[in-house]
């Protein structure tokens, strides 16, 4: 996963050749390059599948994205971007064959096969469009928060999207008839909306105000991208430590990209390692990463580590999540039919009561914690991660947080709750779980920690 070599634009005049014979997709194959260099070639998305990888899966993800290249490295990773490296090296040199597809080559360790994605492949999902992220106020010192700009008459927004997403920037700002590309930074961190109206006037004025419209474009915001094992064996072996169903696995995207570094676990998911989780695979005692997941409670197993994140989430949403998970995997859902079976009532009644002993467990055994509330991580995500990353003593600028938060949502996260489920807990499970919401809640204080976030301590 390192990242950097010499970039340029590079045109049809670049390439190294026609397609080579055993690829059929849409894209334009431009040949192999390295990618051993201190920073990776493509660097604006980067996915992974281990297992069903194939160079149209690769180009439909970049071409989704607006991205104009796809590369494939090592059989099963994708990554996407608008820029190429000056150099190739031979074709043979890219060898691997594509994990999902026999006869296909997907690069090799350190080369990537890249295509110039033409089109999206039929059936395939349509390119995403800017989103409106609100009207801003100008920050005070322009040329340095927007590095790059189009002035053009009559630009819209799909214009000034399509110009920064080519110059791989995740912010299009538009005032009048002026076009800007930037990052999130501490000069222009889009927290303070104001009123859409005030962006709401004609160009001229619009451009004469001090006000402008904010859009996400389909690109990634690249400064958090890179990810890496440590490069010496750590010292202090941290748990990131929470009951099923918690935002464990939301918890380690953020803090991978928020360190730059791989967490570890207790267990081996191969569903996460093949999307990109590379310390899954790592033994959960390598010190390798900079934490480790682990779901367990116990003495024994706790005095294992020497700190622990403990990361608490509303029991009602963690059983949910738990249950879906163990139905369906990680982004799916349980089927009505599992809800409405026997299965739901005994997995409540023997969970429940784990929510509760596991909070209880590492409060009486932990060594040193940092507790901390998935609610609050949503909501104040910045300033909660922050205090995560200086419990890992891991120094990150700020700009990384705000990268990070411009991705929060990472690949493994539901998207709601289905909109036709009934309520699933029953007046005898609420009893219950709100009987070891006072227990938990208490323990806590107890411990002279805040107590449970307000919003699900029974009154």
């Amino acid at each position: 996963m390192a990242e950097q070599g010499r970039c340029c634009d590079l045109g049809a005049s670049g390439e190294q050749g026609g397609a080579p014979h055993w690829e059929k997709s849409l894209g334009t194959y431009i040949g192999c390059f390295s990618d051993d260099g201190h920073e990776r070639t493509l660097k604006g998305a980067v996915f992974y599948d281990l297992r069903k990888m194939t160079v149209s899966h690769c180009q439909d993800a970049c071409a989704e994205r607006s991205y104009v290249y796809a590369g494939l490295e090592a059989g099963a990773e994708c990554y996407c971007g608008n820029r190429l490296p000056a150099t190739s090296v031979r074709l043979e040199e890219c060898s691997h064959e594509c994990k999902g597809e026999k006869g296909s080559v997907c690069g090799a360790v350190d080369r990537l096969s890249v295509y110039r994605v033409d089109e999206l492949q039929p059936g395939s999902r349509k390119r995403r469009t800017a989103t409106y992220r609100g009207c801003f106020r100008l920050p005070e010192n322009m040329t340095h928060a927007f590095p790059s700009s189009l002035i053009q008459a009559n630009v819209t927004v799909e214009t000034c999207s399509g110009f920064c997403s080519q110059k791989e920037f995740p912010l299009a700002i538009l005032r009048g008839w002026e076009c800007y590309c930037a990052y999130p930074t501490p000069q222009f961190n889009l927290r303070d909306a104001m009123d859409s109206s005030l962006c709401g006037q004609d160009p001229e004025a619009q451009r004469l105000a001090e006000y402008c419209e904010v859009y996400q474009t389909p690109v990634q915001d690249t400064r958090c991208t890179d990810r890496r094992f440590l490069p010496n064996k750590s010292k202090v072996f941290v748990a990131l430590s929470s009951f099923p169903g918690a935002g464990n696995t939301w918890a380690r995207h953020l803090i991978e990209h928020a360190t730059g570094f791989y967490t570890g676990s207790y267990y081996f998911d191969g569903t996460l390692y093949n999307k990109g989780f590379k310390g899954e695979k790592d033994h959960w005692r390598s010190r390798r990463t900079i934490c480790v997941k682990t779901h367990e409670s116990g003495r024994r197993e706790i005095e294992m580590f020497d700190s622990a994140i403990l990361l608490i989430r509303n029991p009602y949403r963690s059983l949910v999540a738990e249950f879906n998970r163990k139905c369906a995997g990680h982004l799916g859902y349980a089927a009505d039919r599992n809800w409405k079976s026997k299965e739901w009532p005994d997995f409540v009644n023997s969970y429940a009561s784990w929510w509760s002993s596991h909070v209880l467990d590492w409060l009486k055994y932990g060594k040193r914690l940092l507790v901390v509330h998935y609610e609050e991580l949503r909501r104040s995500l910045v300033p909660t991660l922050r205090e995560m990353v200086a419990f890992l003593n891991v120094s990150v600028s700020e700009e990384r947080l705000l990268c990070v938060e411009n991705n929060k949502e990472g690949s493994f996260r539901r998207r709601g709750r289905r909109s036709h489920d009934p309520e699933p807990f029953t007046p005898e499970m609420k009893d219950l779980i709100n009987g070891y919401i006072r227990t938990v809640d208490k323990a806590l204080r107890d411990h002279n920690w805040t107590g449970l976030p307000r919003e699900y301590v029974p009154r």
